[in-house]
């Protein structure tokens, strides 16, 4: 697994393809492993301390595509999408890959898939199955692997790109994970992102991670008056509808006029429009 690829084939990795990754395995993580409340009771943490602490250090396994162009013996990754994978029979949900392939044809119709993405320390065998079912798609797809785990002594980059290649083993083709070298490549929108993101801090001298859950606070609060403001307007249309509260034309209007944008808001063209402005 560790050889040099024969393939001559030169692979150019855009920034934002490793920030997409990483913020997908971030998220994943973090829904895996929320933080304990103030509520929490210590006697519960206490007794579960064993179970929890395996949970907690367990590292999940996210995956996606990477698309991108090829030119000649020129491959460059431009950008990346999220995958649905069941971990136990290493299944890809195909429905789901083809409505996101789907979509990124219309904003992007130069840009093809490429191979798939993961993350962890090393290429397992489970991979392979993954890796071949892409093969109807693309039949020499790339492997894009990030190590999350924090390494300060290392310097390079914690990404590995592979191919597959055919070898003959005890008598036996098998297509096996190659190493392949890369390099960076970002464009002027990509640099200003990342330099911005590097230099991020907040501006009352608290850490990045005060601002978020500020901002998130902020948002959960928006959402809570929100909840509050329909189970009042449902509580009075009850009401109206048993009789307890003098029926208003004028404000059935206005319930009537909120309830027929619905359909519009949850119709399918506008996900894919919604799908498409936030890749």
């Amino acid at each position: 697994m560790a050889s040099s690829s024969s393939s001559g084939l030169t692979f150019k990795l855009h920034a934002l393809v490793i920030v997409n990754i990483s913020d997908h395995y971030t998220r994943v993580k973090s829904q895996m492993n929320p933080p304990l409340t103030s509520t929490s009771s210590t006697s519960t943490v206490n007794n579960n301390s064993s179970n929890g602490m395996e949970h907690h250090q367990q590292a999940p396994r996210v995956y996606g595509c990477v698309i991108g162009v090829q030119r000649g013996r020129t491959v460059e990754i431009f950008n990346s999408f999220e995958l649905l994978c069941d971990p136990s029979t290493h299944s890809l949900d195909r429905s789901f890959l083809e409505k996101k392939q789907e979509l990124y044809k219309k904003v992007f119709p130069h840009f093809y898939i490429l191979g798939w993405y993961s993350t962890g320390s090393d290429a397992e065998e489970s991979d392979m199955h993954i890796h071949k079912a892409l093969m109807d798609i693309n039949e020499s797809p790339l492997y894009v692997l990030l190590n999350p785990a924090i390494n300060h002594a290392q310097k390079d980059l914690p990404v590995t790109i592979y191919e597959s290649e055919l070898h003959v083993i005890d008598g036996i083709p098998q297509l096996i994970f190659v190493r392949s070298s890369y390099t960076i490549e970002t464009v002027e929108a990509e640099r200003i992102s990342v330099d911005h993101v590097a230099h991020l801090k907040p501006s009352d001298g608290g850490s990045a991670a005060t601002q978020l859950a500020a901002h998130l606070t902020g948002i959960h609060s928006a959402i809570k008056m929100l909840n509050s403001r329909i189970r009042v307007l449902h509580h009075y249309l009850v009401g109206m509808q048993k009789g307890d509260i003098p029926c208003e034309n004028s404000l059935l209007r206005q319930v009537s006029s909120l309830l027929r944008r619905l359909p519009a808001i949850e119709s399918e063209k506008f996900q894919d429009d919604f799908l498409m402005q936030n890749e």
